[in-house]
């Protein structure tokens, strides 16, 4: 497996091979514009053979202008193939992570454990309500009716 450091290293030399692709071009294209101009500029002057040689030049240098172009897309195609999968990588080590304290946290509560908890809780409940029950059930009709009345003096105040 290779080290970061050396991934590194291959992208940068990536991305210096684009920047001279892209010099590349750029030099190709001046030098069609010179060539594109001097077979002009012999045609003026008559000498339609050396026009016809400038022209087949001409066409060579498009044809490599062509072929740089091609592998200026490969390049840039493999930068960024490699860069995406470096967040890809990425993801997937946050996920392996993840996993981990999930099952770290599956170990400290087991599926038993809740059920438990679960159980506990709801049989409080049911407590709670007959004790509730208990307390409402325990006062009299007139008990009530007193509580009514304090409630509604309560509420004039």
């Amino acid at each position: 497996m290779r080290s970061l450091a050396t991934e590194a290293m291959i992208e940068l030399q990536l991305k210096s091979q684009r920047d001279k692709l892209k010099q590349y071009h750029r030099r190709i294209e001046l030098n069609l514009d010179k060539e594109r101009q001097a077979a002009v500029q012999l045609l003026k002057n008559g000498k339609k053979e050396r026009a016809l040689l400038l022209l087949r030049r001409k066409r060579y240098l498009e044809q490599l202008q062509e072929r740089s172009l091609q592998q200026l897309a490969n390049t840039e195609r493999m930068i960024h193939d490699i860069e995406f999968t470096q967040v890809e990588i990425s993801v997937l080590e946050g996920l392996k992570v993840g996993n981990a304290c999930l099952a770290k946290m599956h170990e400290i509560l087991s599926l038993d454990d809740v059920e438990k908890i679960m159980s506990e809780t709801a049989e409080a409940v049911e407590y709670q309500r007959e004790i509730d029950a208990a307390i409402a059930g325990g006062l009299s009709e007139t008990d009530e009716a007193d509580l009514q009345m304090e409630l509604e003096q309560m509420c004039k105040v």
